[in-house]
């Protein structure tokens, strides 16, 4: 195997075979390809693309260039989930022990936030302990004993991807769909994966602006997935507002838990929730339609059994074993909570849901930099959804910081962030359309 070769091969528009693309990836993996030319590589993928064949064998190589976990002893069909990212995202904190209440095992892959949105490791570490990179046998023994474990991406899993998307960081082609495709669907596959349910989104606070956007990749992923082998389809979803009335770590704990507790009923996060729980079940053949899997996952909410699951998860990762009891003993309030009045009387009619985003980052929320130390106490609670009717001076959210002078600054750009019109929006679906393979 030549890598110049394959890079101009590539570069010029020709298919490359599997043998080919299996070669590059494995020299990538022992370091004896340069990181010019992966660079070069990764740019002629940008601009040449690749077929669903090509992607297919860059996501099995990329899978198998470290560990490949076998759930073979479980005996219970595996599933999990993946988000394209958004604000108020924290989907996962709620479906994993739900759809573990249901009899699947959900061993979650998960990553930390990526530019204005917010990561579901970062969220989990905001509870005193929780060890989101356990070795193997506490990993296997947890979604074994529990259901699921959420944890972060080991060193031994797909150690390509680590690679090949710090290379694209630094060279302007990250948002290349099959390198996205393969980057995403490499780390899944990874984990031992049977079904896999997309939740691919668009709008002001997604990486994707279009639903067109959106659809593009959910396809990709949708396409190559199921020629991997894993049972998959998707969602294309909304992300022109929060997706939960929170933004920030803690605060999206304690989110969650009000969510497990029944206290979040009838909003857009629970819609998606129960969505992606009722997709998961029937995907694994647990149920055999939407509408029942969604009776099976509203039995595990008022049932209490998922908050149950949750509880296990945490404690089996080093959490407290009394977090449901006592969350204010460890979930920690920021030193400075302040209301954001609205600027005048209206409706809530659009989100520049990036923007808001970015507030928790220059909160402390967020890191701008891979170093940065998070504060997880920080963030906006108490968001209004859009359609709201306001009252000038009425609070849109909640400005959760940690000294004074962030919490003034935070409450002129969440503000900045609405804009509030005489006549009541109408009201956009949550749920867009569904990818099918």
């Amino acid at each position: 195997m030549i890598p110049q070769e394959i890079i101009r091969r590539k570069r010029d528009g020709e298919t490359l075979n599997a043998g080919d693309i299996a070669a590059f990836i494995a020299a990538l993996s022992k370091g004896t390809i340069s990181e010019g030319q992966a660079a070069a590589f990764a740019m002629a993928v940008f601009f040449r693309g690749m077929s669903r064949d090509e992607t297919v064998a860059l996501t099995l190589a990329m899978r198998d260039s470290g560990d490949v976990l076998s759930w073979a002893d479980i005996g219970k069909p595996i599933a999990d989930k993946h988000s394209t990212g958004g604000v108020g995202d924290n989907v996962s904190l709620m479906l994993a022990p739900i759809v573990a209440a249901c009899g699947l095992a959900v061993p979650m892959i998960s990553g930390r936030g990526l530019g204005h949105t917010g990561g579901t490791l970062d969220k989990l570490e905001a509870i005193p302990g929780y060890n989101v990179m356990p070795d193997e046998a506490v990993f296997r023994r947890t979604v074994s004993q529990v259901g699921c474990a959420i944890i972060g991406q080991t060193g031994d899993l797909a150690p390509a991807d680590k690679r090949l998307y710090a290379i694209r960081d630094v060279t302007a082609t990250v948002d290349s769909v099959p390198l996205i495709t393969a980057s995403i669907l490499s780390k899944k596959l990874a984990a031992g994966l049977e079904t896999l349910v997309l939740d691919v989104k668009f709008g002001s606070g997604a990486f994707m602006q279009s639903a067109d956007e959106a659809e593009q990749l959910a396809r990709s992923l949708v396409e190559v997935a199921n020629g991997a082998g894993v049972k998959t389809s998707a969602l294309i979803t909304d992300m022109n507002e929060p997706l939960a009335d929170t933004a920030g770590n803690a605060l999206e704990i304690t989110h969650c838990l009000d969510f497990l507790s029944g206290k979040k009923a009838g909003t857009r996060i629970e819609k998606l929730v129960l969505a992606f729980t009722a997709e998961m079940l029937v995907q694994a053949g647990a149920t055999s339609s939407l509408a029942d899997g969604e009776v099976m996952a509203r039995k595990a909410l008022t049932s209490g059994v998922a908050m149950e699951r949750f509880a296990q998860m945490i404690s089996a990762l080093g959490g407290p074993s009394d977090l449901i009891e006592k969350p204010n003993d460890y979930l920690k309030p920021a030193p400075h909570i302040v209301p954001v009045p609205a600027p005048e009387t209206g409706w809530l009619s659009t989100c520049q849901t990036r923007d808001l985003g970015m507030v928790v980052v220059e909160l402390g929320g967020g890191r701008r930099h891979p170093s940065d130390v998070i504060d997880h106490r920080v963030g906006i609670s108490h968001i209004l959804p859009l359609g709201t009717k306001v009252e000038k001076g009425q609070p849109l959210a909640m400005v959760h910081a940690a000294t004074k002078e962030d919490a003034a600054k935070a409450i002129q750009d969440v503000s900045k962030t609405y804009s509030i019109a005489q006549e009541a929006p109408g009201e956009k679906p949550i749920i867009v359309s569904r990818i099918n393979p």
